[in-house]
């Protein structure tokens, strides 16, 4: 029994490098390959969607740094949907400007249904194909002055979807915020500008990203509804065939939660996404593995998949040595069990450690906050992420009962970045 433990958690541990290891070559990647530089030899015209649900507090400093942007201003339209809202946010979006479209729908809840509902505003008064492009952000968002006009750039070469720097208003205010931002500046580090050195596709993360009016009119508005709309959005697009670019000087900043019931709602619902876009479009995926387009579709099948599954069963093998050893009264048995899940838990941490490590130190000016709280965070990043497992184990048996609700957003501070 014991030999039999210790095969198991071999086995998950040699699936679990299997499908991961190629992202340590994604570091090597960034150290040894040089970004393109994007030119534009066109300036193209934009919608810029928010949807916003009681976002009085943060949405006029948004709207503020659209108006700041390094690009011309008749060439940005801005559009709110004021969703569901019980505060002024729609007010405010107006005297900054915005065309607000007020929507109230309790039935279908979510940021996907409110983009639909602005694409069909959109259709029946300038129509789709009045604006090149549509750029996606979230109402608690700074941009950078010049995000238009580099993500402009990408878009501009070729790619009819381009996602963006993922930075943070909020970095140093706790592990909680830490832990999110580290992540989303890892991914778009060493995942999206990974993947476009390689001529892979690249993911959408929720906000920042643009995508052309002929995908928007081929699909007929915005589909995707699901509990994470952006990974369903990439994973239909990548079985698809379409490639998706990154625009690494296009940076956007995001506020993150700082407190954990807050930052447990999100993830649990975010969790349920996941489940829901495998469920929908595992099978496609798994055959596109066997395409031509085979290694993009391998990436987002390991994004959307493995890890989280691998887990949960490196704790049921283990947990459930452990209770039959103590039944049976079989000291060794459980020992073995707690060993492997030490031996699996400290192999996490210093994997995840070494990736929050990495892009501490290479993008050290990109955060905001102080040097010891950069080097703390390093060391909470992989026990952020170890909060994911009991949060997956609760989807799981929560299923049906995980919701969309909002988080609330409160953090105001330009960072220099608005022109005022």
């Amino acid at each position: 029994m014991v030999q039999l433990v210790k095969a198991l958690n071999i086995a998950i541990f040699i699936l679990f490098f299997c499908f991961y290891a190629y992202q340590f070559g994604y570091v090597l990647v960034r150290f040894f390959k040089k970004m393109p530089e994007f030119k534009a030899k066109k300036l193209h015209k934009y919608a810029v969607l928010i949807a916003a649900r009681n976002e009085s507090e943060v949405i006029g400093e948004l709207l503020e740094s659209i108006k700041a942007q390094n690009y011309p201003r008749e060439l940005v339209d801005v559009y709110v949907v004021a969703d569901n809202c019980t505060d002024n946010t729609a007010e405010i979006a107006r005297s900054h400007g915005a065309n607000v479209i007020e929507r109230s729908n309790l039935c279908r809840i979510g940021k996907g249904y409110a983009l639909n509902y602005a694409f069909r505003h959109i259709k029946n008064t300038v129509g789709i194909e009045y604006y090149d492009g549509y750029i996606v952000f979230d109402a608690d968002n700074i941009l950078h002055p010049d995000f238009i006009r580099e993500i402009n750039a990408v878009f501009d070469n070729g790619y009819r979807v381009v996602t963006s720097y993922r930075n943070s208003k909020n970095y140093g205010y706790n592990w909680i915020s830490a832990g999110y931002a580290l992540w989303f500046l890892r991914e778009s580090k060493y995942l999206n500008g990974a993947r476009l050195l390689c001529k892979s596709s690249c993911a959408i993360s929720g906000t920042g990203f643009v995508v052309s009016s002929e995908i928007i009119k081929k699909d007929g508005g915005w589909n995707y509804s699901l509990m994470t709309e952006d990974i369903e959005f990439t994973i239909a697009k990548v079985i698809e065939g379409e490639v998706i670019g990154y625009a690494e000087k296009a940076i956007v900043y995001d506020e993150q939660p700082v407190k954990f019931k807050p930052s447990w709602d999100q993830r649990m619902r975010w969790t349920k996404g996941f489940y829901q876009v495998m469920y929908r479009y595992g099978l496609s995926l798994f055959r596109g593995c066997f395409s031509k387009n085979g290694f993009r579709c391998y990436d987002m099948l390991a994004t959307i998949a493995p890890a989280t599954l691998l887990s949960i069963s490196m704790l049921i093998v283990n947990i459930t040595s452990v209770l039959y050893g103590l039944y049976v009264g079989y000291p060794a048995l459980i020992e073995t069990a707690l060993l492997e899940v030490w031996f699996a838990v400290r192999n996490i941490y210093l994997s995840l450690f070494f990736f929050g490590s990495i892009t501490t130190i290479t993008e050290w000016k990109q955060i905001h906050c102080s040097t010891l709280k950069k080097v703390l965070y390093a060391f909470t990043f992989p026990v952020f992420m170890f909060t994911y497992l009991p949060i997956a184990v609760a989807a799981i048996f929560k299923y049906k009962k995980v919701t969309w609700k909002p988080i609330k957003h409160s953090f105001v501070g330009s960072m220099g970045l608005v022109r005022r």
